[in-house]
């Protein structure tokens, strides 16, 4: 907040610029002290939230006490970070995504796509072979940084990008990468097809399909039952809804999750 937050697009672009070539975490913890020192910052308020969107944990501390009240928060926040159920996936559906439930549009650590080659490897898991975005929300005002993580969208979603709003946060940020627009369908059901078929010659009950909402409400999720097996073994899931199909509306898209 204070390295990026308060420094506006500017000193936002040129924290990231600068995490480019040097240690991302050196850059803002020494941007931050600096701010202290200079400016009459009298305490900090710390808010964290579990994967229900709820609060969890609320801390207070001094201007000399910030550093080691988030570094202590660092811990619960890793713990109540939202995360999908499963970690092999052969492709996930996301039916929204937006600066609302991200500032990078989906969750990279959700979906285990970083795609920032000049800033970090991607991680290990979840391993996700395919990801269809179906819609931009309405808050995002056409911003659609991270639209590159999907392999698939919907003409529904690049009807709604803000071409300009969207290079403007792709170089604030440094991640171009985000932004190329993939391989777009007319709608959902075309996408759930096209990506079938792009991960392999799989018998359609042995696909492992995952639906979410967006990478921010996690408690629900639709799964195929190519994963019956493994939750059995899992005591923290819960199935609450029997298996059914899913359903398209007349223009091919899916019903609100």
């Amino acid at each position: 907040m204070m390295a990026i937050g308060l420094g506006n697009q500017v000193g936002a672009e040129h924290y990231h610029r600068l995490s480019l070539v040097r240690d991302q975490y050196t850059i803002i913890n020494s941007a931050g002290k600096e701010l202290l020192k200079r400016c009459n910052v009298l305490f900090g308020v710390a808010l964290v939230e579990n994967q229900k969107q709820e609060l969890a944990e609320i801390k207070m501390g001094l201007a000399d006490e910030i550093e080691a009240v988030e570094s202590n928060l660092l811990r619960i926040v890793r713990d109540e970070m939202p995360r999908l159920p499963l970690d092999e996936i052969d492709f996930l559906i996301i039916d929204e995504m937006g600066k609302d439930i991200s500032g990078t549009g989906i969750d990279t650590k959700v979906v285990g796509r970083i795609y920032m080659p000049l800033l970090a490897k991607e991680p290990e898991t979840p391993r996700v072979k395919r990801i269809i975005i179906c819609d931009l929300t309405e808050s995002s005002e056409g911003n659609a940084i991270g639209v590159g993580i999907a392999d698939f969208v919907t003409e529904r979603l690049v009807e709604k990008v803000n071409k300009e709003a969207t290079y403007i946060n792709a170089i604030t940020g440094g991640d171009l990468e985000r932004v190329r627009i993939p391989l777009t369908l007319k709608n959902v059901r075309k996408a759930v097809e096209v990506a079938a078929r792009s991960v392999g010659l799989i018998h359609p009950e042995a696909l492992r399909l995952m639906r979410i909402k967006n990478t921010k409400h996690l408690v629900e999720v639709d799964i195929s039952k190519a994963y019956k097996q493994e939750l059995s073994l899992r005591r923290d899931l819960e199935i609450i809804v029997e298996e059914k199909p899913f359903v398209f509306d007349s223009e091919g898209n899916l019903e609100p999750f």
